[in-house]
């Protein structure tokens, strides 16, 4: 058995351990909460310009007041759109509610019963990138993530599926929060988006490849907050998993059936 401590699944060769008989586990539905509150967490970062301003106060530049100093966006009266509306991006839409959001959208392979708790509605890809003012990855990496989303019939070239294309869909006052794959952007169409004013801002917890190269130019960028894949990144969170994975590992052990296999 071959038990890893996460969510995603995509560092496995499944066809791999399918051929060797060789059962594999993740550690789902525990990490939910911890991932959106970390995404909210990111929106705010980027939106609100916070890493910004906290260098600004260590580098001395914090100077008297000023009228339009620092001036960030907020989710009050804004439009969310969601891409991906599972468990985790349910999650980030409850907690978003109570900022005061207008409306949100969201665009799935499936209609999502749950939606309805917050007035989401559902559109198409090209819809969710034009109507939102921050658009939130929730998704795998999966064949159609990295660039072919045939399900909701697009086509992009498999050069990430959020692209120098897709980016030209979106509001310029726009933000792209991402703390699902990185897999899922095109970097060098997101660093050309973000320095030409095509949307205004981004987030990112995860990126490609994982660590990020220290020359790579999202780093030099102001409107870019990236931080080390930390969604699941709290002591009760990750405790939970690291037992989930050893659970699943004795079963095995003792002749049970795992508590969350990944399917193959």
């Amino acid at each position: 058995v071959i038990a890893t401590v996460s969510v995603g699944f995509d560092h496995i060769n499944l066809d791999e351990c399918k051929k060797r008989n060789i059962l594999v586990s993740n550690t789902p539905r525990v990490s939910t909460d911890a991932v959106a509150e970390l995404t909210v967490g990111l929106l705010l970062a980027a939106s609100r310009r916070l890493m910004e301003c906290a260098n600004a106060v260590k580098n001395g530049d914090w100077k008297s007041w000023g009228l339009l100093w620092m001036c960030g966006t907020e989710l009050r009266g804004s439009s969310v759109g969601i891409f991906g509306l599972g468990r985790i991006g349910i999650a980030i839409a409850t907690r978003l509610q109570c900022f005061g959001v207008k409306q949100f959208y969201y665009t799935d392979i499936v209609e999502v019963p749950q939606a309805s708790k917050f007035g989401a509605e559902r559109v198409d890809f090209d819809d969710l990138l034009s109507k939102s003012d921050f658009v939130i990855i929730n998704c795998a990496l999966t064949t159609e993530t990295k660039g072919e989303y045939t399900k909701i019939s697009i086509y992009v070239p498999f050069d990430g599926l959020f692209n120098e294309k897709t980016f030209a869909k979106m509001k310029s006052n726009s933000f792209l929060i991402n703390a699902a794959r990185g897999g899922v952007i095109n970097q060098k169409d997101l660093y050309k988006a973000l320095t030409s004013g095509t949307i205004r801002g981004a987030g990112l917890d995860v990126t490609d490849p994982e660590p990020m190269e220290k020359d790579d130019p999202l780093l030099t960028l102001n409107n870019c907050v990236i931080l080390p894949h930390i969604g699941s990144n709290t002591i009760k969170t990750r405790t939970e998993m690291a037992n989930l994975a050893v659970n699943n590992v004795l079963a095995v052990l003792g002749g049970k059936s795992l508590l969350s296999q990944v399917p193959y």
